[in-house]
């Protein structure tokens, strides 16, 4: 999920105004939930250490189950 207005990563989040980072991560629970997911992770790559390969600000939504942990 990317968010229509553009910052480079999760770094700069402060960007946003407090009410449009909720509205965000809002949206991201109600895609999941609407995508028929109870369980799922929520993925932000920041700076090219960690895999960012987009800057723009975007969710990775991943469902399903976590290899090599436990439960």
């Amino acid at each position: 999920m990317i968010p229509e207005r553009h910052i480079p990563s999760f770094r700069e989040i402060s960007e946003f105004p407090a009410e449009e980072d909720k509205r965000m991560l809002d949206f991201v629970a109600e895609t999941a939930k609407t995508a028929g997911l109870e369980d799922y992770r929520v993925i932000v790559n920041v700076g090219e250490g960690a895999g960012q390969t987009v800057f723009h600000l975007h969710w990775h939504v991943l469902g399903g189950r976590v290899w090599g942990l436990a439960g």
